[in-house]
This record gives structure tokens, sequence and C-alpha cells, in this order.
């Protein structure tokens, strides 16, 4: 015998309460407050009978894109993100803030997929989702088709946050990089180490360093030969290895990422180099391990938690614009000083 399914009906009259306090309950409905002990009992209820939500019930008694304004897609750059202790922090942020503000991440996908018509349909639709973020895709566009489709996900979805990228006439929310190094460089520049090296990714932060040294009066005509692309532990470690294979010593190597760091930190290490004594190691993301490798490295904190919950938040507020209305919200950074440097 098939099993009943049990509604908000049962639920009410088992609690003791009226179904409209139910669905209060259930669907976090703005502008109504619920004493907590009858929000305890109506949710102790509904563990007992397991109720579950019925989907197409919902859509039909508040409409598909009604039913879908506090649902929001996430579009990752690709796999690698899930690895990287700084996209990690991103998506803690995301979800606690869609939890804290009643709504629900209904996907987390990766760009390359959307490039298949059916699932771009069936998931990048007002019917389906009311809000949609997007994390570093622009990492990976390889042509026009690319930017097109972000286009076409702008058609469909009026509320998109780019994080830790910008689109135009799409809302952003980041943090300035060129600022951050500059920041990390000027720590090493007022610590009077001007011999410099630029290790990580090779983008606006490479300039934010050459406005340090700039702005010391200090010739960056060695700098740019010492700049080297890295973006993880891995290539950190190569690129340090090739600056010392060459011969060349910097004072000190500013990294684009806490991560490239670690690999710049541990080839130091295998050399028995002295960090800071040696070679200052400075770099930007703070990340949790970093106060607690050996030495505990010098940062500037990038407020990765605080960037998702932004995002979220500009779904929720509807300050998520487009075009003439797209807002671009940068986050501060601050330096953390610890003994690398």
């Amino acid at each position: 015998m098939e099993k009943k399914q049990i509604t908000q009906n049962d639920v009410a009259r088992e609690a003791g309460v009226t179904r409209s306090m139910v669905s209060y309950v259930i669907n976090g409905t703005e502008g109504r407050s619920v004493a907590p002990e009858t929000r305890q009992r109506i949710l102790d209820v509904i563990e007992r009978l397991g109720y579950r939500p019925n989907k197409a019930a919902q859509a039909l008694q508040q409409g598909d894109v009604a039913f879908a304004s506090k649902r929001i897609g996430v579009i990752l750059r690709d796999s690698d993100l899930f690895r990287r202790p700084y996209y990690a922090e991103i998506l803690a942020g995301i979800h606690t803030a869609a939890y804290l503000h009643n709504y629900k991440i209904v996907f987390i996908r990766f760009f390359e997929e959307f490039k298949d018509p059916v699932l771009f349909n069936e998931l990048i639709h007002e019917e389906e989702i009311g809000g949609l973020i997007l994390i570093a895709t622009d990492q990976c566009f390889k042509g026009t088709e690319d930017i097109e489709l972000v286009r076409r996900m702008k058609e469909r979805i009026k509320k998109i946050v780019c994080l830790d990228w910008k689109f135009e006439g799409l809302s952003s929310v980041s943090f300035d990089r060129q600022l951050a190094a500059k920041k990390a460089a000027l720590h090493a520049i007022n610590k009077g180490f001007t011999n410099i090296a630029y290790v990580g990714e090779v983008d606006e932060r490479v300039k934010g360093v050459e406005d340090a040294l700039m702005e010391k009066n200090i010739s960056i005509t060695e700098y740019r030969t010492l700049v080297f692309g890295a973006y993880d532990m891995a290539s950190g470690y190569e690129a340090i290895k090739k600056i010392r294979d060459g011969g060349r010593v910097p004072r000190a190597v500013v990294c684009g990422s806490d991560e490239v760091a670690y690999g710049v930190l541990c080839h130091l290490n295998e050399l028995n180099i002295l960090v800071p004594e040696q070679v200052a190691v400075i770099s930007i993301d703070d990340l949790e391990t970093s106060s607690y490798i050996t030495p505990p490295l010098t940062t500037v904190n990038v407020h990765k938690q605080g960037m998702g919950q932004k995002a979220v938040e500009m779904i929720v507020n509807g300050t998520a614009g487009q075009d003439d209305k797209a807002q671009q919200i940068e986050l501060p950074t601050e330096l953390v000083e610890r003994s690398s440097s």
C-alpha cells in the first residue's frame, strides 16, 4: 500500500496550530513571527511525522517564478576550485548567508557544463532560480562563445553576481588585487627589502608591486625580470626554484596567494634558507592555515567568506542589478604581520 503523503494540514493538526503558522515556519515568511516554543513544537512534529514539502504543490500555490525566487544557483570555474581553500571559504560564506536568509542553494555546477543546451534550459531559468552567482568563471574563458554564454545567462536571470571577477553589465563582489599586492610590497620595502620578486598570478597584482616600488622611488627594472607566474603550491615551488637556479636571490618574495607562498616556503626550507633572515615571504589571502605554518605567514587578509555572504545579500535585497543598475563592490583588505617577514 502506498504511504500517505504528510501534508501541512497534518502537521498543523498534530501541533495544535493553524496551517498558516506551519507555512510561516517552513517558508520563513518575512514579516511573520512565531513564538520560539511554538516554532520548536512545529519542527518536532515535522520530524516525527516525516513531513517533506511537495514542490509541485508549492509551485502551483505560489507560482513558478515566486517559488524559485528564493533559490540560488552557483557556477564555478571548474572542479579544481573545490580543492582550493580560498574558494572553500567563499562557498562557506555563500551557504551561511543563504541559510540565514532562508534561501536555498539548489545547485553548484561547472561553467563548461552549461554549454549543453539541455542543462542550460533546465537550470538557467526564472522558474528554476531567482539568483545566480558566478565564481571566477573568467579564468576559463577560451573564446567569444564563453562570453556569449554569460550574456545568455544575463538575459535569463535578472539577479546575477560575479564573485571574484567582473563582467560588463553585471554586479560583482571582489577585492582590489592591485592594492592588496601594493600593501604586501610596501610592507617589504618598509622592512628595508628593496630586491623583490613576485610569484603568483600574472594580473593586477604585478602592477601593484610596481606601484609600491615607484612610490618609494625604487627602480623596477630588476623586479620585472623576477616576475614568475604561479597559481598553487606546486607552481609556487617551481617558480622559486627557477629563480634560485638562475642564480638570483631576492631579499623578499611577494606571493599572489597563500597557496603559492606555501610552495615557496617549502623550497626555501629544503635549501635551508632562513625565513625571514635571508628571504622574507609576504602573501595575499590570509587562509586559516597561514597562521599555523612555520614560520607563520605575513599576508594581506582578503574577506573571503565576506565576499560570499555579500553576493547572497545582493540577491536577497535586490541590489544585484544589471547594466546601469549593476553594482561593483570591492571589500577592503588588511595586512596581517606574522613571522615570515
